[in-house]
């Protein structure tokens, strides 16, 4: 069953990311005319009171692969031209097994 968010679309599909002070999340969402788009939500709570601040962009079908192209490239750039020596690996972590998780959800 989908999740109504309050644009009126339905949630299809969520994937949360604890990263240190910072929770991202990666929502399929369907349109009224059973069409899908993005939302990419990076959410950080405010130490002076407590509120979270969320960051949202949105990324429609047609824009996908540029958009994938042009990240893909730019995280190599950082990894192999400005930071090889860095070890990428110290943070990670397995993945969660709830992907539908959306406790501080966009």
């Amino acid at each position: 069953m989908y999740e109504s968010t309050r644009d009126g679309n339905e949630e299809v599909f969520s994937k949360k990311v604890k990263a240190g002070k910072r929770t991202y999340f990666f929502d399929v969402k369907a349109t009224r005319g059973n069409d899908y788009y993005i939302t990419i939500t990076e959410s950080k709570k405010r130490p002076e009171d407590g509120m979270y601040i969320k960051h949202k962009i949105f990324l429609y079908k047609e824009d996908f692969n540029k958009f994938l192209e042009a990240f893909q490239e730019t995280i190599n750039f950082v990894k192999t031209d400005l930071m090889p020596e860095y070890n990428y690996e110290e943070f990670r972590r397995e993945p969660e097994h709830n992907a539908t998780e959306n406790s501080e959800n966009s």
